[in-house]
Parts: C-alpha cells; structure tokens; sequence
C-alpha cells in the first residue's frame, strides 16, 4: 500500500532510519555516558531479534506464561445500542497481569537477562507497566526498581499492592504535578547513574532510540494476532481501527497490524476536562514540534517552550508528548488523531460494562467512547478496539469521584 510517498509494505523495516527517525521525530537527546548505553541496548536488540533461541523463547513465554493469543470479542449488546456498526474489541485485559505493557516488559527484561544487567528501572503512571516490569523481573530473577508520581501512587493504590507483592521498589516522586513526566524524569535520573548495571525499560514507544522501534515491535504482536482473528471471525478487515494514545505503546502495537491495510485507523487522545492548556493531555491535536526525554515529537509547551501541565483522568495518558512515531504517522495522515472528553470517557466505562460484562481501563475507555460516537456517523461496518487494559486498577477511583451510576 502507498501513502504518500512512503511504501508501507516496507515501511516496518525502515522506519525508524538507523540514527533512530521517523521522519523528523524520534532521534536520541542524551549526555554521551547514557548515549553509549543506548547504543549497547541498540547493538543487543539488533543481535537477539534475529536469534531464533530468543524469538522461540519469546514466544514460549507469550503462550505459556501470558496466555497469548488473547481473543477478539464481538460486542453484540453494544453494537446493537448503538445502530447497524459492528463492534469488536481486542481482548488485551486478557493478557496476564491484565494489560497490553506486559507485551514489551516481557521482552525487555529478556534482553536485560542477556546483557547481563541485574536490574530494571522503570517509570509507571497507570501503573500497569509497573505492574508489568515487575512480573517479569520476578520471572528473571532480576531487581526492580518503579518510580511513581505521588498522585498516581494515590490514584492507583490496587496497583501499588501489586508491585510491592512482586518484591519490587515502588519509589515516590513527589516533584511538580507529582504524575507521569515527573516519574520519568526521576527514573532518567536513577537510570544515569546505575546504567552499568541496569537497563531502563521505558514503558511506551517514547524515549531515546531504540525504544520507540524497540516496545513497537514487542507490541505488534497485538495487531498481527488481531488482524488474523478478525478475518478469520469475520471474512474481511475491519473498517476501523481504533486505540487510545497517551505515549501510545498499546496503539502502535495495533496499528502495526493494519498500516498496509485499506483501513482507516483513529488514534484518541485525552481532551479531559477541555482544550485549554493544562485541562488536558492531547499532544498530538494541541502541541508542537518539541524535544523532552530523550526524543524529538509533538508536545504541549508552556510559554517558555518547557512541557505544559498536563491532565487527564486516565494516569496512563497524562503525559505531555507522544511516541514519534504517532507524530510522523500523523503529519502523513495515515492515522487520524482525535479527542474525547473525561465525561464522554466515563460514560464509555460504564456502557461497556454494563452492555458486555467488560469492565475495561480508564484509558481504553477513551478508544471505546470513540468508537461509539464513530459507530454513530457511520451507516454501516466494523470497528475493531484496542481494548489495551482491565479496569480492576480504576475501581476505588471510579467509585470515590463518580459513584455507582
């Protein structure tokens, strides 16, 4: 399929170029000591993935410790509601520890068993991906260090239970907005002076190359898994694919299944309580061309140019830029970006759960209220969701801020 002038039958195998971009987006802005780290992790990767001892291993880990493939569900109760769209959804609640993260967590700590790194650091805000690195670190035998924004700590406490029980250190940041930049900076920090050691596993497609190519080619397994299913369900593709975008790890991964397809494909972003700046974390509909972390993208500024104070009622996608991958996919227009808001996001929590017996992630819940308002513009067809997470985490927050509706 062309697009552009960009050839998506090959376009997995050359983007990102080998300095790490999609386009103008990605890259590596680091000091020289963690740039030579990354260049280790980058030189290890491009080893293992070609190594058929550490494909089959992946692989067996994914079937007989994750329970993959998760299954794609036809919402019949909820399509029915809604008018002539089916809907379906990709069960990634299903994957063991209840979310997409430990698709590339897996795969991370893997390829920190054979660097011979004897611990992972990463940053959580949702806290699944802590959830996530900590399950594979106990799986490795390797320590494990989460940094945690105080307010999400809060937010998210079942998820904190969790980490601690899988004998990982859960360390609070209590700097700035206390949530996901802040967890990010504090693990950057820890990662610069343990890199020796330790690998940090970023825990979306943002950061430093490699990781950006690095968690999307982990991730992907969730698109080729859902695409076969899908067809083999149903005949065809579907018409629409859609998945939440915070980072946007659980999108690429879905996305990547389908780019070659004559599909039209929605990335959603947090619009949370609105669109000014600070009442929301939508990056990509709202920012501009700007470097944090390690990466060039699209983020919210402030009016100095440093990121904006971001916000959303989803931990996992309050965080003030996006994977370059999603920026060079949506200056191209292959993917649309769009919003939804935090009430439109809660109503969507509520329906599915009450509909289909699924009670999903806050964050998935902004690709399910999408979806709903797609499936009401659209005559007739399909859209397929990334359901990326469960709502077990959500529970206590839910309750506490919005009742039992």
């Amino acid at each position: 399929m062309q697009y552009g002038n960009i050839d998506f039958d090959t376009y997995l195998k050359n983007y990102p170029d080998g300095e790490g971009y999609f386009g103008k987006y990605g890259g590596s802005f680091i000091p020289k000591e963690l740039q030579e780290a990354m260049d280790e992790i980058t030189q290890a990767y491009f080893t293992i993935c070609k190594s058929s001892k550490f494909v089959s291993e992946l692989r067996r880990i994914r079937k007989e410790f994750q329970g993959r493939p998760t299954p794609v569900s036809y919402l019949e109760r909820l399509s029915g509601k809604l008018g002539n769209v089916q809907l379906y959804v990709k069960r990634e609640d299903l994957n063991h520890t209840g979310a997409h993260k430990l698709n590339h967590c897996m795969g991370e700590a893997l390829l920190a068993k054979y660097m011979g790194k004897k611990k992972v650091i990463a940053e959580t805000g949702a806290g699944q991906h802590g959830v996530a690195l900590a399950t594979a670190a106990a799986y490795f035998g390797l320590a494990c260090d989460i940094y945690m924004g105080a307010v999400d700590i809060k937010k998210q406490a079942p998820n904190v239970a969790r980490m601690k029980i899988l004998g990982a250190n859960v360390i609070e940041v209590t700097d700035g907005l206390q949530t996901l930049k802040e967890a990010v900076d504090a693990a950057f920090m820890a990662y610069s002076r343990e890199y020796k050691d330790a690998i940090y596993c970023i825990g979306s497609v943002v950061g430093p190359h490699p990781f950006p190519m690095m968690v999307r080619d982990f991730q992907s397994v969730v698109g080729i898994e859902a695409r076969e299913q899908f067809i083999e369900m149903t005949g065809e593709l579907p018409d629409a694919v859609v998945a939440c975008v915070g980072g946007g790890s659980n999108a690429m991964g879905m996305f990547a299944g389908f780019l070659n397809d004559p599909v039209e494909i929605y990335g959603v972003e947090p619009l949370g309580r609105g669109p000014a700046l600070g009442d929301h974390a939508a990056s990509l509909s709202y920012g501009s061309e700007g470097v944090m972390h390690g990466f060039n993208s699209i983020m919210l500024k402030d009016e100095n140019g440093d990121p904006a104070p971001v916000y959303s009622v989803a931990s996992g996608l309050d965080y003030p830029s996006s994977g370059p991958e999603h920026a060079f996919l949506h200056d191209l227009g292959r993917v649309k970006y769009d919003v939804v808001s935090d009430d439109e996001t809660i109503d969507a929590f509520f329906e599915l759960s009450r509909m289909e017996g699924i009670i999903p992630a806050i964050e998935s819940s902004h690709a399910v209220a999408y979806a709903m308002k797609l499936a009401r513009q659209m005559e007739k067809g399909s859209i397929l969701i990334n359901l990326s997470g469960r709502g077990d985490k959500d529970m206590d927050y839910i309750i506490e801020k919005y009742g039992i509706r």
